[in-house]
Formats: structure tokens, sequence, C-alpha cells
């Protein structure tokens, strides 16, 4: 299905071939990627881009601390169109008034700083993204790590909230320059077969070897002819699951007809790579070659087809029950080897939802497979999530709604929910599929350490309505006979935005006051980088990645996202349930240290590393997380941010999973320290790391930096790594946080 070329290739005469000496130099400037960055790059240093969005996203969980640090940092207005949307706490019951708190701040910051305001349940983020910013040559910043307009010609980038902030003050979102892989495509999909399918195949060719990770996946090829816009959609969005930075797509008169239909035809221009185009690697996706395919729990890169599911399902299930065994908190164990019945694997859950499922063309083809079926009256059910009102009212208009509605399935709101936690969440030991972008432990809301626990299978659409029609039991849509319907010619109703959608760009009005709830809470003081750093590991997680979901769960504390230290008290829930203790009894002795106390451990650890009084006055303790990948998945900055709160100062890894994770551990003021590869870490919680002229060392530049670890047995000596950092990502961890940078320049 899928090739790898690791090596470099260049386009000539519409194919790809082996790049020759001489190709590298001129042949990267011809790539749609490089000619996009170029275009908003505000530096010009070819090695380092320092670039400003043509507009900005966010929801719910975000958009609240976003405002509020840019607020505490000097905001006066949005000085680009900054949309507000309304799709993940929209579920108003869960924590009281609050989540509807959050909304009603989010319209009156719109007014105040002149945003646009999307109303809960009208639009889900990206789908809002599509319909109204993206545009050929664009670039859109999102605080979602699922922004990807690639198909529309227009770079998404996902993001922690924090460099949301810098672009609403004007500043630049600084990364060297990425490489860029060509993703060429041949062929055409078979019966059956979806954007998911591809999708799927496509992760997990790439995610595991890293193939991919912080580059930029430009799609070309013959290939690209044959797929509807809502088929390239479904797979773009899903390659943030492959570790890339962002996604393009070269355009064509479909792209053209898309944004004709929704009212702007000037957002259409023709993008092709240039002759010569050189590219750093190449994946080969012959779509014809993709059968339908599934993730197994508990990640979007566990591929299978469903086939060799269907053909042998016990021992496949079986090791994905002994991985969990090894890698979830709690007592609980999942059991999905119990869903093999006579042979058939039987599934209890069905979900089509959000920006990468309840696509049109997507919710229409279930409805062709299930029509005059029905998806039964006992334990399978069916939930179908549209990703905007006016896609729903094309559903509704050529009766796709009403067929999937007379079949047993059940139509939802315009909402997020399914995809971490919030909405369809699964009964213990269930076994979901769901055509949404992830698969993460506990995402889906189960909660192993209360002994509650699911897996989710990622499918797509279609065979998941294969799977409702044949009862429940899994089934490939390709062994389906069916009446694939007709090509869908776009229709947009854009009048419900005109009634509902509050579009304030441009016109602040500073008299408007801030709405604030009483779960909206400040950010609480953040201190400056010490002059040496006594780290003391507050959980240590030996897992081959941790994923934000875990640094800080998804779900229910969704609705303490504006309340910093309500939300803290979440953290590492799921997977460490003991760090919060840890992180606040070590913030405990910062602040006795600083009000010149020595407690016991303290003493204990500063007499094995002979320490001096004076020396002790100038060294912050701090809490540390070790992890050997953390960071994969979401863009959340609270992941970051809540171990800062709870005065956490530093990460150690041997690796960061994403760019967007480190980002946000510097945004707040934690050191991103990294060990060698090979190098193993065999301290645990308790243990201590020491850093001297941890201060100096940032301000130099210095890259290697030299500590010690404390333990029970002796005194070790460790050495740290503290690459690439920006001259203003120094400033920002000497400062504290960026909240404090900024505070810093308006002096």
């Amino acid at each position: 299905m899928i090739k790898l070329t690791e090596t470099g290739v260049v386009l000539k005469n519409g194919v790809p071939v082996p790049a020759q000496p001489g190709d590298e130099t001129e042949g990267r400037k011809k790539t749609i990627a490089y000619h996009i960055l170029k275009a908003h790059d505000k530096s010009r240093d070819e090695a380092n881009l320092a670039l400003r969005f043509d507009s900005l996203i966010s929801h719910d969980i975000t958009y609240v601390g976003v405002i509020q640090t840019a607020k505490g940092s000097g905001l006066e207005h949005f000085p680009v169109p900054y949309v507000l949307t309304n799709c993940h706490n929209s579920l108003c019951a869960v924590g009281g008034t609050i989540n509807e708190d959050d909304h009603v701040f989010g319209l009156s910051a719109a007014q105040k700083y002149g945003g646009i305001y999307v109303p809960a349940n009208v639009a889900v983020i990206h789908q809002y993204a599509r319909e109204a910013l993206s545009g050929c040559g664009r670039m859109v910043l999102g605080s979602d790590s699922h922004t990807r307009y690639g198909a529309m010609g227009t770079m998404g980038v996902g993001e922690g909230g924090p460099e949301i902030v810098k672009q609403l003050l004007e500043n630049t979102y600084d990364v060297r320059r990425p490489d860029v892989v060509l993703v060429w495509l041949t062929g055409k999909p078979s019966h059956g077969v979806g954007p998911h399918d591809v999708a799927i195949a496509l992760c997990g060719a790439v995610y595991d070897k890293g193939f991919v990770k912080n580059k930029v996946l430009e799609f070309a090829g013959p290939g690209i002819a044959s797929l509807p816009m809502d088929f390239r959609i479904g797979i773009d969005v899903m390659t943030t699951e492959t570790a890339c930075l962002s996604s393009v797509w070269e355009t064509d008169g479909k792209v053209g007809e898309y944004f004709l239909a929704h009212g702007r035809p000037e957002a259409y221009k023709k993008l092709a790579p240039d002759y010569g185009a050189y590219y750093d690697a190449m994946v080969e996706i012959d779509l014809s070659t993709v059968e339908p395919m599934a993730a197994l729990p508990f990640h979007p890169s566990k591929a299978v087809t469903i086939r060799e599911l269907q053909a042998n399902p016990g021992d496949i299930l079986r090791q994905v029950e002994i991985d969990a065994a090894k890698s979830l908190a709690g007592g609980e164990r999942l059991h999905l080897t119990d869903k093999v019945v006579d042979g058939q694997l039987r599934i209890d859950q069905g979900v089509i939802a959000g920006c990468s499922g309840g696509m049109y063309d997507n919710i229409a083809e279930a409805a062709a497979i299930l029509e005059g079926r029905s998806v039964g009256s006992g334990a399978f059910s069916l939930s179908v999530y549209p990703p905007s009102i006016p896609v729903n009212l094309e559903l509704i208009k050529n009766g796709v709604q009403q067929s999937l509605m007379e079949s047993g399935a059940l139509f939802k709101s315009c909402f997020c929910g399914p995809c971490f936690g919030a909405g369809d969440v699964p009964a213990n030991n269930a076994l979901s599929i769901r055509h949404t972008t992830r698969n993460f432990p506990n995402r889906e809301g189960s909660k192993p350490m209360d002994g509650q626990i699911a897996g989710v299978m990622l499918m797509d659409a279609r065979s998941i309505a294969a799977t409702a029609r044949n009862g429940g039991v899994l089934t490939s849509a390709a062994d389906i006979d069916y009446k694939e319907p007709p090509a869908h010619k776009y229709a947009f109703d854009g009048t419900v935005y005109e009634k509902r959608v509050y579009v304030g760009f441009g016109k602040p009005d500073p008299t408007v006051e801030l709405k604030m709830g009483p779960n909206i809470a400040e950010w609480p003081k953040i201190p400056a980088l010490p002059e040496n750093a006594l780290l003391r590991l507050a959980s240590v997680l030996r897992d081959p990645v941790t994923t934000t979901d875990e640094l800080i769960p998804s779900g229910e504390t969704s609705s303490y996202r504006s309340n910093p230290l309500k939300l803290a008290s979440f953290a590492l829930s799921r997977r460490d349930p003991e760090y919060v203790g840890r992180a606040k009894a070590i913030a405990a002795i910062e602040q006795a240290r600083g009000e010149g106390q020595t407690p016991d451990e303290l003493a204990k650890v500063s007499k094995a590393l002979g320490l001096t009084d004076a020396e002790l006055q100038k060294t912050g303790v701090s809490s540390v997380i070790f992890a050997n990948k953390p960071g994969d998945g979401s863009a959340r900055e609270q992941a970051a941010s809540c171990q800062r709160v709870l005065g956490g100062g530093a990460n150690i890894c041997h690796e960061f999973a994403t760019k967007r994770y480190r980002s946000n551990c510097i945004n707040w003021g934690m050191l991103p320290f990294t060990i060698d590869e090979n190098e193993a870490f065999p301290y645990e919680c308790g243990d201590w790391v020491y850093v001297p002229n941890v201060r100096a060392a940032v301000e130099s530049g210095k890259t290697d930096i030299p500590a010690k670890a404390v333990t029970e047995k002796g005194v070790f000596d460790l050495t740290l790594h503290l690459a690439g950092l920006t001259a203003d990502e120094k400033d920002i961890i000497l400062r504290g946080c960026l909240m404090n940078w900024y505070a810093a320049r308006k002096k």
C-alpha cells in the first residue's frame, strides 16, 4: 500500500525521481510549502523562520487561558481574525454553570478585542475554519493539534495557547525551516474504502519510524484528481497523528468549486510544485491498494487491515490486552478477547463524528450502506455528529439524516466530545469503533484508576456503517454490496452563520467588560529561573510515549480549563495519581526555603551536594517529570502549565514527542532537558537532580549542562542537554514564563 523513500527526490516532468547532486539548493525553493512559508516569514533567514499567520482559531477548552494570558501581557485588540469556537465544552450540564460561563466570557472577549465568536453547537472548530478561514496560500494557527487545512491549499499549524498569544501580541512563530516530505498519490480508492482507511495506513507506515516528525507533508500526484474534497480533507486532518508539523496539497478545480460553493471564489488559486521541486523524503501511496483499516487501541498508528482482524481477532486483541496491562495504571484489565464470539468480533458502539468523520460524504455513504436496514435493538449503538449546521442542513435537505435515523442511528449536535471523552463514553470493557481522530488510552472517558476501562478502534465511517448493518459484528465495507451515493455537489447555506456568528474583527470595543464567571481565574505568579536548580522527581514514566491526555486528562476535567489551580489537581491523575501530592510537597519545600527555613529533606540533599548556605539561597527547588518521550497528541498548553503552577521547573526526557509540547514547556518557563537516547535514567520519584549555574547556562546558550543526581545510594554525575533555544526562548525561560516576558517588555 505504502512505500517510503528516505533519500531526496525531485519532481521532473510530473514524476518524482531520485535527486542528483545540485538538485537540492534551488529545488528546496520550488515546493508549495516553501512559497507559502516564504510569504509569511518575517525573518528572511533561510534556516530560521519567524512566521506571522493570516488568522487564528481556538475552542472553548483553550481560548479563556489564551485571552487571560494575552490580557495579562498587554493585549489591546486582535490584530488578525481570531475565531473562538464552542465545540468542546458545550455540554453545559457538566460542572454546573462553568462551561457556559466560559462561552459568555468568549463572546465578551470577541466584542472587546474585535474577534469572531461561533456559539455552541453551531460548528466544530476545524469545519468552521475550512468554511470561513481557509484559502490557497494562507496560513492558520490554532490552539488545537488538528489544525490542518492542507486540502484547501492552506498550511495549518496546531500549537499550544502561548503561541496564539504571541501572534495576538504581534510577535512571530519561530521555527527552524522544516524538511518537506512528498506524499505522492496514485490510483483510485476501491469500493468501500474511505479517507480514514488511507489515513490510518499512512500513520501506521510512518509514525513509529519518526519518518515525518516536525516536517511538512506536501501531497501531489495523479491520484489526487480521483478524490472528492471531503476525502482529501479526511486524510489531511489525520496528518497530525503522523507527528508532522503541517501539510499542504496541490490544488485543482475541485478546490475552486469548494470555495465557489462557500461564497469565497477569491480564496482559490492553483498551487502546484514547480519543475525540479526537491523533497527530503517521499511517501508513495497507491490508493487502489488501500484496504479498509482499523487502528487498534491505543494509537492511530496501530494499523491492521480489517481483513486481518477478522481472520485472527483473538491473537491480535490478546496482544492489545497484554500491552494495555503493561502501560495502563490501575488494577482493572482490558478484556477485548471477550468480544470474540464464535470467531467473530462483536462491537459495542459506533461513532462517526467531528473534524475527521463528520464530513458530508462520510455520512452520506454510511446512510447508503444502512439504507433500508437496522442497527438493531441489541447492545450496539451508532451515533453521528455532523461538523457544522450548514453541513447538517445539506444532510437534512438531501434526506441523508432521515435515512440514517430510520435505520436506528442517532443524530447529535456539532460537538467534538466523542474525540476526547465528553460524549458517547463507552461502557466499562466495551469496544467502540470510531471515525474520529484519536484512540489514546483514557481519552474516550474511561478511568483505569477507578476500575473503568474501555477500548477504541479507529475505523472509517463506511466500515462502521457496515458493522452496524451486520448487527455489530465487525464487517468491512469492502465486503458489503451497496450502491454508492452520487458525487456530492457542494451546496453551502451560510445564513445560519450570518444569523448566529458574531463577527467583530476590526471593530474592537474597549468599553466592553469581560464577563468573568466564578471558575475563571487569573494565572498565579510564576517565578523567574534561579541561579541554580534543585529538581526533585515527582513522576517517572517509562512508557515508550506519554501523551498529553495522560499529562492532563480530557473529558470532565475540561470544565476546569479556565481555573489553573483547579485544573492542576487533575495532572497525571489517570497515569500517576500520586504526582499532584508529590509536586505540592516539593513546592512546600521551596516555599520554606524562600522564607529562610531548611526542611530536613532539603538539608539532607544540600549536605550530600556540599552546598553552602549562600549557594542554597540562590538555588530554587522545583519538581520535575521524567518521561521517555512526552507530549504526543493534543496541543493543549495545560499539559505543561499544570506542572508549572504546581511548582514544576523542568521536564527530562530522551526526546520530546512533538514540537508543540516542547514549545509549551518553554513558554511556561520549564526547562526542556533531554538526555542521550541510549543513556539509562535509573532514578525514581523522590530522587534529586541538581543543576548548578543553570541560569548562566541558559544565558550563554550552553547545550551540554553538567548536573548531579542525588539518591539514597549516593551522588552521580549526569549530563543534560538543552539544544536549539532561540534568543526569545532563552529569555522566556529566564523570565519564568511568557507572561513575565511580555510584562518585562512593556516596562
